[in-house]
């Protein structure tokens, strides 16, 4: 009986630690509920995903995501106030700065690909896009065979720059001037004032450009897609408590349609400081939300 009692005793011992150890959080989580902040990166002209508003403040479709996960991550970690700290980012920075622990999530226009996932990790995708040309209508450039003898401007650390070099190369287009910059603000003011003839981004964020330039008109987003580019939220590699708090976000939003009208504010109505992109969903986002939208 004294044996019995002394393993029931040692089982409820287990169980106890157990369900203690099952209440604490780790890593990101962990690092949140002490600090009393979550940490978020987001870039400063990627429109309309995450660039600086009207009012000087992070604003975009991103922004908004990333918002609902930090509803969710004070909800799971039970506080009263959580609060939020911004930190921009550029092509170059954010990756560091989700693998070194400065920014807990990055709010952008980042690519999720296999190259990346060595370094850092990607909640579900919540847009689709690819490469393609940003040129003025002027120009007569309508594929990546016209920038023969001319010149483009290429942001550093972007897949985009890899796509068009990998293209100038394969296709043997001569002559092709590259001037590297930092951000899509820089390739664009360098494409407005004739510094060059193209910028190349994603066809999406070129559309964004588009959007809040002086005389729209003037712009054509050509081409064929020169790459695949699924864009996903960015968090730290191993991580997987923190990861599934973001993805059971998204599914939520995916599963519930409230995907839709924030879609419709930020590609199908005029944004703050820009006109409306006028971007549908298309069939391949759509079947992307549906197959990402577990059930609880």
């Amino acid at each position: 009986m004294l044996k019995k009692m002394m393993i029931l005793a040692a089982a409820g011992s287990v169980l106890g630690a157990f369900s203690a150890s099952a209440a604490d959080f780790y890593g990101t989580l962990q690092k949140i509920k002490e600090s009393g902040t979550i940490v978020l990166g987001h870039r400063e002209s990627s429109v309309p995903f995450a660039y600086v508003g009207p009012d000087q403040k992070p604003i975009g479709y991103s922004m908004d995501l990333c918002m609902k996960v930090v509803e969710a991550v004070k909800a799971e970690l039970k506080l009263d106030t959580l609060n939020v700290k911004y930190v921009p980012v550029t092509p170059q920075t954010r990756i560091p700065l989700i693998a070194n622990g400065n920014i807990n999530l990055e709010c952008g226009s980042t690519t999720n690909n296999l190259t990346r996932q060595q370094q850092v990790d990607f909640a579900h995708t919540t847009f689709i896009t690819g490469t393609k040309l940003l040129v003025k209508k002027a120009s007569g450039i309508k594929e990546v065979e016209d920038l023969k003898g001319k010149s483009i401007a290429l942001a550093q650390g972007t897949t985009n720059e890899r796509a068009i070099k990998e293209t100038i190369a394969k296709l043997g287009i001569a002559d092709v001037k590259i001037l590297n910059v930092k951000d899509h603000a820089e390739g664009f003011l360098a494409l407005e004032t004739d510094r060059v003839d193209a910028y190349s981004t994603d066809h999406i964020l070129l559309f964004g450009l588009i959007s809040k330039a002086k005389s729209p008109a003037d712009y054509a987003v050509t081409g064929r897609f020169l790459s695949f580019d699924p864009y996903a939220l960015m968090l730290s590699r191993d991580d997987s408590a923190f990861r599934l708090v973001v993805n059971k976000t998204l599914a939520g939003l995916f599963r519930s349609g409230e995907i839709e009208p924030l879609y419709t504010k930020w590609f199908m109505s005029p944004i703050p400081g820009g006109s409306a992109l006028n971007v549908p969903m298309d069939e391949t986002l759509k079947t992307n939300f549906m197959v990402q939208a577990f059930p609880e």
